[in-house]
């Protein structure tokens, strides 16, 4: 056998350097290189050996006789060194398999093919990028989802379910400065600037409270698509950075329960701004609400809703009631090159105090669209009026506007604007737009001198998003206020904003 004649040759050379002190004549210098040679010579075997026992192949059924327990293997005598050396064999023991016997042995399965995530249809109505992504977590009929979204990126499974998981979101850093005094350091509400004599004065501010995060599952079941949003962002109030609640709704096949933006908006109308609240008359209410979608042919679509807005009211004493429900109808049709959309809200305002109450049954309509070819210019506009639907309007939400208590009865206000945006893509990485709009609100001796009246908005900006994860912006927006009492002011700003998408 190989591994006996190498071992052999082993003792043979260890026999030989135990005899080496017997040679007298050759000099300490010489034993010691003889040595040296020697031991390298045994280091060489014991790693063939080694090699050797490796290259074994897994022994026959039947077992040699070298290997049965007790057997011993005698090693030649060394007659260069005139010493005998016998050496006995250890039983032998069966070695383990090699890892290539086992591969070899073991059947071969391919891993499993990934189960690819399933998707919902797709909006019928071309993509356009925007700098808010707002349209990405609002509802849609059928639980569609939004143009240019392919409904997998991002989602990973949820390991022993059917749920699809996305973890979502960006961070935003906005940068501006304003001519004067703009109210709103951190967005650019027109109802907010201040009106008459102003300083002059410039200011310059920071902040990264749109920054948003954006948790969304999706599951098929037998009932439709359901899918789940949860996002925030920080314009709270509890501090500098406050966590804000955006969305928390699931929708069900169409079927919507939560809280999110009101069935009387139109995200798809809105023009793509740097600003977060853009035109003042562009209907922005997130408030909880319960909502159905009736997919119809041809594009065509119902939408009915309950929804819960407090009532708005300016009182000198006593307090708004909700008696019930706001109620919101619209009807919608989409199409390859647009859509278009007609909204009605209808709400009961009510107010007391110690000495009287009243109600009054308020509501509004809104009509809004887009037109334009998916990657070329688009048109985006709206309309909205009413009476005592300031709750529902962004520059008149959350400063008492719906209705005025006059000798304790209530005065619905009346409210009508319009918007309207143009996009233009330069080439794949840059893009403008230019948007207007203008909000008013019925005059009234109920009223303070100082409440609102009139506002106007501008903006152009000019976008580069080099690749879909990154965007850079500027824009500058301009503002104008108007009173009650003809009084008036306006700022200018200058904004520049870079936002970190995480999954695009």
């Amino acid at each position: 056998m190989r591994k006996a004649r190498v071992a052999a040759g082993v003792a043979w050379l260890l026999a030989f350097s135990f005899a080496l002190p017997a040679q007298a004549q050759k000099t300490d210098d010489e034993r010691d290189a003889e040595i040296e040679r020697l031991r390298q010579t045994v280091d060489r075997l014991v790693r063939r050996i080694e090699v050797l026992e490796a290259e074994r192949p897994v022994p026959a059924a039947s077992t040699p006789a070298s290997a049965v327990p007790g057997s011993s293997q005698a090693m030649p005598p060394s007659a260069g060194a005139g010493v005998a050396v016998t050496a006995a064999m250890p039983p032998a023991a069966e070695p383990p398999p090699r890892p290539q016997a086992m591969a070899a042995a073991a059947p071969t399965h391919a891993p499993p093919e990934p189960v690819p995530m399933p998707v919902p249809e797709q909006s019928l109505l071309p993509a356009h990028p925007s700098f808010s992504e707002d349209e990405l977590a609002t509802s849609r009929v059928d639980n569609e989802l939004a143009p240019g979204d392919d409904g997998q990126e991002g989602f990973f499974p949820v390991r022993g379910t059917s749920t699809w998981l996305r973890l979502s979101g960006y961070a935003k850093l906005d940068a501006m400065v304003d001519t004067d005094d703009a109210g709103d350091s951190d967005q650019f509400i027109t109802s907010t600037i201040p009106a008459g004599a102003q300083s002059g004065d410039h200011s310059f501010n920071m902040h990264a409270r749109q920054t948003r995060f954006t948790v969304e599952a999706r599951r098929q079941t037998d009932y439709g698509w359901l899918r789940f949003v949860l996002q925030n962002d920080f314009y709270g109030s509890g501090g500098s950075y406050g966590y804000n609640l955006r969305h928390a709704w699931g929708q069900l096949g169409n079927t919507y329960v939560g809280y999110g933006f009101s069935a009387f908006l139109d995200l798809d109308s809105g023009p793509d701004t740097l600003d977060f609240a853009g035109p003042g008359a562009v209907p922005f209410a997130r408030l909880a609400s319960v909502r159905q979608y009736v997919p119809l042919s041809n594009g065509n679509q119902l939408v009915f809703a309950l929804e819960h807005a407090p009532p708005e009211i300016t009182a000198a004493a006593g307090g708004a009631r909700t008696t019930a429900p706001n109620v919101v109808f619209a009807a919608r049709h989409e199409g390859a090159s647009g859509h278009m959309q007609v909204g009605a809200v209808v709400r009961q305002l009510a107010w007391r105090d110690d000495a009287a109450s009243d109600e009054a049954l308020a509501g509004g309509l809104t009509v809004s669209g887009a037109w334009g070819a998916e990657a070329g210019n688009y048109i985006t506009w709206g309309a909205v009026g009413g009476r005592g639907i300031a709750t529902y309007v962004g520059d008149l939400g959350g400063i008492g506007l719906d209705a005025v208590v006059d000798d304790g009865s209530l005065a619905l206000l009346d409210e009508w604007g319009g918007w309207i945006g143009y996009g233009h893509p330069w080439n794949a990485h840059w893009r403008s737009t230019l948007a207007w709009g203008r909000l008013y609100l019925d005059r009234s001796d109920a009223l303070a001198p100082d409440a609102f009246r009139r506002s106007d908005y501008a903006a152009a900006n000019l976008i580069y998003a080099p690749l879909p994860s990154w965007s850079w912006g500027l824009e500058l927006v301009y503002g104008k206020l108007q009173q009650q009492d003809g009084t008036d002011g306006d700022a200018f700003r200058l904004q520049t904003s870079l936002k970190y998408d995480f999954i695009k």
